[in-house]
């Protein structure tokens, strides 16, 4: 059967560090999730199944990779999904302390569950959703950022970067 992970997120867009994040975790699990939380509460960008169409695109055929929504806690749908070990992304300091204190409720609501970070690739450091978002509307270039998919979506909905050749 293999070691599950699953990798959380809202994915709003999904990034290239993102995709660096997942297609490490597949070298250690045999197979990941990567999970799109669907919260009402949170105000996304691109709606639940616009993120979904996205990530599934950008994953592709990825051996080991299924991409699945959830809501709800996330120790509940490990469970469903039969896996023990969630993936996190961190890259700053600044990231931790709310990594450490998710992982902390995550272990109380279920202590079979660990917790594992990666940090990204040097070239993704910096890189977040919310950042593509921001430098994508104010008509910015994120190639190299996204997937060329996602890059399309953003140009649809921004107009084309001014970096663009």
């Amino acid at each position: 059967m293999g070691k599950k992970a699953v990798y959380p997120g809202s994915f709003d867009p999904i990034t290239n560090g993102h995709i660096d994040i997942l297609e490490r975790s597949t070298r250690m699990f045999d197979r990941v999730v990567l999970a799109i939380l669907g919260n009402p509460a949170k105000d996304s960008v691109f709606p639940l199944a616009g993120r979904l169409r996205m990530a599934r695109e950008s994953v592709g055929d990825m051996a080991g990779v299924t991409v699945e929504t959830f809501q709800g806690l996330l120790v509940d749908f490990l469970v469903q999904q039969k896996a023990d070990v969630i993936i996190r992304g961190i890259r700053a300091v600044s990231d931790f302390e709310y990594e450490f204190q998710m992982a902390m409720m995550n272990r109380r609501l279920n202590s079979r569950i660990e917790t594992v970070y990666l940090m990204p690739s040097e070239s993704y450091f910096y890189l977040s959703s919310h950042l593509v978002h921001e430098v994508a509307s104010l008509n910015g270039d994120v190639t190299g950022l996204v997937p060329a998919g996602v890059q399309k979506i953003l140009e649809g909905k921004y107009g084309p970067g001014k970096g663009r050749k």
